[in-house]
Order: C-alpha cells, then sequence, then structure tokens
C-alpha cells in the first residue's frame, strides 16, 4: 500500500496522468470564454450596481467548467448548436457555483479555489444573499432557452435531489452539529458503501447526469434512447468525478487544489469513499482510533495526518482508484448508443480526464 501511496503522490506532485486532449482542452476553453459573460450578465441583472462586485467574486475564481461544457458537447453531439444551450449552460454553473457557497458555509470551509471562500470574505449574511441570487438566476437562464419549461423542470428536479443528497451528507457526519436537533436525532449510526453511492448519487452524480439532459433537450432532439444514454453517461461520470474528489482530499496538493488537503476528516465526514472503505479494512480497533480523532472537538493538521497514516496501512487508495475506474468504464459503455462524431470521442475524453485529474 504504501508504494502505491507513494507513486500516486508523486503523480499529483508532477501532475502526470491528467490527460487532457487537444479537442478537450479546446472545448472547455470555448465553454469558459462562451459562459462568463452570460454568467455575469445574468448575475448582475436588477442588482444594484454597489453589489455587483460582491456577487460576481465567487464565479471570479476560474473553475473547470465541466458541468456547463457536458451541456455544449451533448447539445452540439446531437446537432445543436451552441447559441442553442447558452444560457442553460450558463446558469449549470451558477448553480455549481451556489451549491459551492452554500457547502462552505455548511461546512465553514474557509479557502476555494486558493482563495477565500465567500462567507469567509464577506460574513455568512452576506454569503447567504449572494446564494438566493444565485438561485434566481438559475432559473432566469431556463427562461432564457428555447426549452424553458422543460429546463426549468430539470433544474427544480435536480437541486431538489442534491438538497437530499446534502442531507445524507450532513447526517453521515460525526460532527455533534450543537443546537441542531434533527441531526442529533437522525444522525446515521453507520454508513456504509451502498449509503455512500446514494448519497453521492444524489449530491453530485445526478447534476452531471443534468447538464447532459440539458444538453440534449436544447438540441432538439426527442430520440429517448439517445438522451437516456447521455443521462447514464452523465450520472455515472459523477459518481466518478466525487470519488476523484475523495481521493484528492486525502492525497491531493494543497496548492494545486485549491483547497485544503484533509478537509474532510477536519469535517468529520464519512461519506468519503477512502475513509469508509480504510475503516472497513482497519477493522474495529483501527476504525475507533480514526473515529476517536475524527470526533474531537477541535482537529488539527497533526490529527489529520494521524489519520491519513492509518489510511495509508490500508488498501483504501488503490480500492478507490478502481471503484472510480469502474464507474467511468461504465459511463464509456452508454456512449455506444450515440452518434459517432468528435463531441462523442469527447465524452470519452471526459471520462478519462476525470478520473486522473489531479486537481
Amino acid at each position: 500500500m504504501k508504494e502505491i501511496v507513494s507513486i500516486y503522490k508523486k503523480s499529483v506532485d508532477e501532475n502526470f496522468g491528467a490527460i487532457m486532449t487537444k479537442d478537450l482542452e479546446n472545448i472547455l476553453s470555448k465553454t469558459t470564454k462562451n459562459i462568463e459573460p452570460t454568467m455575469k450578465k445574468i448575475l448582475d441583472s436588477y442588482m444594484d450596481s454597489e453589489f455587483r462586485d460582491i456577487v460576481e467574486y465567487q464565479i471570479s475564481s476560474k473553475g473547470k467548467k465541466i458541468r456547463p461544457a457536458l451541456a455544449i458537447i451533448s447539445c452540439l453531439l446531437l446537432g445543436g448548436k451552441i447559441n442553442d444551450v447558452l444560457y442553460p449552460a450558463a446558469g449549470l454553473e451558477i448553480l455549481h457555483n451556489y451549491t459551492l457557497i452554500i457547502d462552505d458555509i455548511i461546512d465553514s470551509s474557509t479557502l476555494r479555489r486558493n482563495k477565500p471562500t465567500t462567507w469567509r470574505k464577506f460574513g455568512k449574511s452576506i454569503a447567504e444573499c449572494i446564494g438566493v441570487n444565485y438561485s434566481a438566476s438559475v432559473f432566469q437562464t431556463a427562461n432564457n432557452s428555447k426549452k424553458p419549461i422543460e429546463v426549468s423542470k430539470i433544474f427544480s428536479k435536480t437541486m431538489k435531489t442534491m438538497v437530499n443528497g446534502e442531507f445524507l451528507d450532513i447526517l453521515f457526519e460525526l460532527s455533534k452539529r450543537e443546537g441542531e436537533p434533527f441531526i442529533k436525532k437522525k444522525k446515521y449510526k453507520t454508513v456504509d458503501i451502498d449509503d455512500y453511492c446514494r448519497m453521492v448519487g444524489k449530491k453530485t452524480a445526478v447534476f452531471f447526469q443534468a447538464s447532459c439532459e440539458i444538453g440534449a433537450v436544447c438540441s432538439g432532439s426527442i430520440c429517448k434512447k439517445i438522451i437516456n444514454s447521455l443521462k447514464k453517461y452523465g450520472y455515472n461520470i459523477g459518481v466518478a468525478f466525487q470519488i476523484q474528489d475523495d481521493i484528492l482530499d486525502i492525497f491531493g496538493n494543497k496548492k494545486k487544489l485549491g483547497k485544503e488537503i484533509g478537509k474532510d476528516i477536519k469535517e468529520r465526514k464519512r461519506g468519503n469513499i477512502v475513509v469508509l472503505l480504510a475503516v472497513k479494512e482497519l477493522g474495529e480497533i483501527g476504525k475507533q482510533k480514526v473515529f476517536s480523532i475524527m470526533k474531537k472537538k477541535n482537529i488539527f493538521n497533526k490529527d489529520v495526518q494521524r489519520v491519513v497514516k492509518l489510511i495509508e496501512q490500508t488498501n483504501a487508495l488503490e480500492e478507490s482508484i478502481k471503484l472510480s475506474q469502474k464507474f467511468a468504464d461504465k459511463a464509456k459503455s452508454y456512449l455506444k448508443c450515440l452518434p459517432k462524431n468528435k463531441y462523442c470521442d469527447i465524452l470519452e475524453d471526459i471520462a478519462s480526464y476525470t478520473i486522473n485529474r489531479k486537481r
């Protein structure tokens, strides 16, 4: 296990293995170029000029734009044009950033993309107000599409499903969250792999699924078989993406990742696949060692390192990598039902990139 950990950490530090083809790089670049002005236009609309800078802060740090890219690629794959999906694609990225604002408040996270989180920068009250703007802006983008009713339905269903996933993520925690009686009453006593997959499916995978579905709908396609294949591709990519996020949280590079390493440990999250697989392998004594640290009132960096050392004694990293590959391969299998063109090839590239990325 130590050899695997050493190889993985070296790959993170040197950033090898993160395969991005020229076509994928071009589409991500084009996505950013096209949707950023649209995002600003929507977010700033109806806002007094004195508040526009704080509203734009969350989107000022450059993310990967994978979700809107999936929508654009799915639309182009089925014969649509970028303008057909531009506003909903911007809405997907606004929604993504909205979830980050809320997640950072819930988890008290202070760093995001190497910058202070929105609540840390402006305070929780202002961050919550900014979040309301983002939520409303999502549906503004749907109204600016050719399929406003269909796109709005996808957005609303996705957002509500993601709330279910967020509920589960919180209830999986070892944190006591004083003053929150519902959590105390409903907290999960144990968390297993099935619980994890259910949570990730609702919190992360459904969002990737929606990105592909919105792209298909905006293309004008009415072929249910093709749309369902794209949705299943997106769902499985989402699971693989989250597993890779979990791995990077434990074994990533802080500077490249843009956020604190071991954050899930400090946040006492059992809903991290690496932690989950490690405690399962460590047995009762090892599990109690890990959980006794994660239950501490204050968790310091030295505590995180103690947990990581225990994880490194197991095959959790190797098993997590295998699991992410399994979901990426499953995603690729659904591409067989789609039109064979360069956009289908890019979707395959995304599947490979998702599980090899180091940030």
